[in-house]
């Protein structure tokens, strides 16, 4: 049996969790924490589980202070519906990310992502648990934004590029441009690299919406829903575009 714990401080959604991990024979809930404290409290006196699924915002601070509090060697799959902690829940032992709402398929994938890791059924030390997440590099698949009072799901499959403008990040979509709380560096390191590139200091595009390129007397790239901003690629930039383009 694999031993996991649930660290969630809302009820309801903890019991949906655990609910959800039902459907898994192999998964042994053995604890469902509320808070930091109670977290902080509980992997200090018992052995800690192979996995955790923990939400990142509970009612006395974030969880990413219990790992740095309590190290632990399992695997976290973090659930959210906050996505402006992406990167630093990958440098805590994360393997996967889910927002909610949690889709079965995607705890699925997030579970078979898990075994994959444990090929003997046996966690190691805490160093060699990151250089296994490290070699798998996550992609971000879709992006939370908020309009006024409610959050909208955008799949980064629908987006055209990501543009800072005014010191925020926006990404681009045919309804409209949403404001991220993303920076562009941040993004670069999450994205699909064989989908999305990065041609200058303000944009970030998607392949699939590159309606036609410019090459003189500069390399200018027409994007469907392009924002009003001209596309120019970075000079320094132009060579590794053109391998990406082909790649």
């Amino acid at each position: 049996m694999i031993k996991t714990v649930i660290i969630e401080d809302e009820k309801p959604a903890a019991r949906k969790i655990e609910r959800m991990l039902s459907l898994f024979p192999e998964l042994q809930v053995v604890a469902s924490l509320e808070s930091v404290e109670d977290a902080v409290k509980w992997f200090s006196e018992n052995e800690h589980p192979q996995l955790i699924f923990s939400d990142i915002v509970l009612g006395d601070g974030l969880s990413f202070d219990i790992f740095e509090k309590v190290p632990t060697k399992g695997f976290i799959i973090y659930t959210t519906a906050f996505d402006q902690y992406t990167l630093k829940a990958f440098k805590l032992n994360s393997i996967d990310y889910l927002l909610k709402p949690i889709l079965e398929e995607d705890l699925s994938k997030a579970i078979e992502k898990f075994k994959s890791f444990l090929p003997d059924g046996h966690l190691g030390s805490v160093q060699e648990i990151k250089q296994l997440i490290k070699k798998e590099k996550t992609i971000l698949s879709r992006i939370l934004v908020k309009i006024g009072y409610n959050l909208k799901i955008v799949q980064t499959n629908e987006i055209s590029c990501f543009f800072s403008e005014n010191k925020i990040v926006y990404l681009q979509t045919q309804e409209r441009n949403y404001p991220t709380d993303f920076t562009l560096d941040e993004l670069e390191e999450v994205l699909d690299e064989k989908k999305f590139f990065r041609v200058n200091r303000q944009f970030i595009l998607h392949s699939d919406y590159i309606k036609n390129i410019h090459t003189s007397p500069n390399y200018k790239v027409d994007l469907e829903f392009q924002p009003q901003e001209e596309i120019t690629i970075s000079r320094d930039r132009v060579k590794d575009f053109k391998e990406w383009l082909i790649s």
